[in-house]
């Protein structure tokens, strides 16, 4: 499996195939159409068009075997998550990406694992955490600071 950083741009539906081929390693299209087909509401055709998008990009590959393709994930699925989110956070203000993540914590389900894993990692940022972070925007491309960049 491919585990460079650099992850190809994969789309709301490729993400449901790639989750499936993450989950079972290498799968053929007959497996992933089972999964996704009731799922999603696809027909055969639209997953088997995304499995060669995928393909296409990168982050599947292929190999047949007698008359059946068997599709591997050439990304990590922790890379490409990392990656995700790191895009999204290049997207916002660096003073909101505190309160995002606050937000994100707050409105989903959480075992007490994940509660002490992440008392865990804000226990150590802690020892190396700023006073307050510095806005990287544009002047006007936030809000945080509108007497800094002028009105």
């Amino acid at each position: 499996m491919k585990t460079g950083t650099l992850t190809p741009r994969i789309t709301d539906a490729e993400w449901e195939v790639m989750r499936v081929v993450w989950a079972n390693h290498h799968v053929t299209s007959k497996e992933v159409i089972s999964i996704l087909e009731d799922k999603m509401n696809w027909k055969a055709t639209t997953i088997k068009t995304l499995l060669g998008r995928l393909v296409e990009k990168g982050a599947l590959s292929t190999e047949q075997d007698g008359k059946k393709f068997i599709y591997t994930a050439r990304v990590a699925e922790e890379v490409t998550v990392r990656n995700y989110t790191g895009d999204i956070f290049s997207r916002i203000c660096n003073k909101d990406i505190g309160h995002v993540i606050g937000e994100i914590i707050k409105d989903n389900v959480l075992s007490v694992n994940d509660i002490r894993y992440l008392e865990e990692i804000l226990e150590k940022k802690r020892t190396s955490a700023v006073e307050e972070v510095s806005c990287r925007c544009l002047p006007r491309q936030c809000q945080c600071n509108l007497h800094q960049h002028g009105k």
